[in-house]
């Protein structure tokens, strides 16, 4: 049998040669080309790789959450990776860009006022992740937000970035069957509703004492 063993890897960035990079394509994303070498598991040194990176940088995913009412916000859109698949309009929870000047949390309160209507109370942090490290640079940041769900609804969006956003406020016990049945098909939105529904009584003493 295979030995097995609990450690993980002691590599770093620093076993990593980076010989060139090129940018191939600049549009709204953009596309760089890497060729680069790292340091082998048996030893040693790897042959030059070569790999396309879809560039898109440090992002933010937040749950609106009211620990009163125990409802969740969230939001559906049409998304252009699903163009081509069933489910054209993605349901999600809100999230965006971070932009160079912006903190992660910074960013959590603005989207939720512009993709849903909302202003945000408290924030705890999730957890950060990388959708897609094989060819995509963008890391998530998640974070669970106190929101009032009371008045929560209706169409948002920024307009000239031909945003279209339906809101949708459901319970807490609502959002995390459709998780179950396989409703939610954007992994920040799965993860959060999980973490949610594995903590939902620690975040309701909290925010509502």
């Amino acid at each position: 049998m295979p030995q097995t063993d609990n450690q993980t890897s002691q590599f770093t960035a620093k076993d990593v040669e980076i010989i060139s990079k090129e940018t191939v394509f600049q549009g709204f994303f953009q596309m760089v080309k890497y060729r680069f070498k790292h340091r082998l598991f048996a030893g040693g040194w790897s042959e030059p790789v070569e790999r396309e990176l879809f560039e898109r940088g440090h992002a933010v995913a937040m749950l609106p959450y009211d620990p009163i009412r125990d409802e969740v916000v969230l939001i559906e859109q049409v998304r252009v990776g699903a163009l081509e698949h069933d489910n054209p309009w993605q349901l999600e929870i809100v999230a965006g860009i971070i932009d160079t000047d912006e903190s992660a949390e910074q960013v959590a309160r603005r989207e939720a006022v512009e993709e849903a209507g909302l202003e945000v109370g408290d924030l705890a942090k999730i957890t950060s992740f990388y959708p897609s490290s094989g060819g995509c640079s963008e890391k998530l940041d998640v974070f669970v937000g106190q929101v009032d769900s009371s008045n929560a609804g209706g169409i948002y969006g920024l307009e000239y970035e031909n945003e279209d956003i339906q809101v949708h406020v459901v319970s807490r016990q609502q959002a995390y069957q459709w998780v179950e049945d396989g409703k939610f098909e954007n992994g920040a939105s799965i993860i959060a509703l999980q973490w949610l529904e594995l903590n939902y009584q620690k975040l309701q003493s909290e925010w509502q004492g």
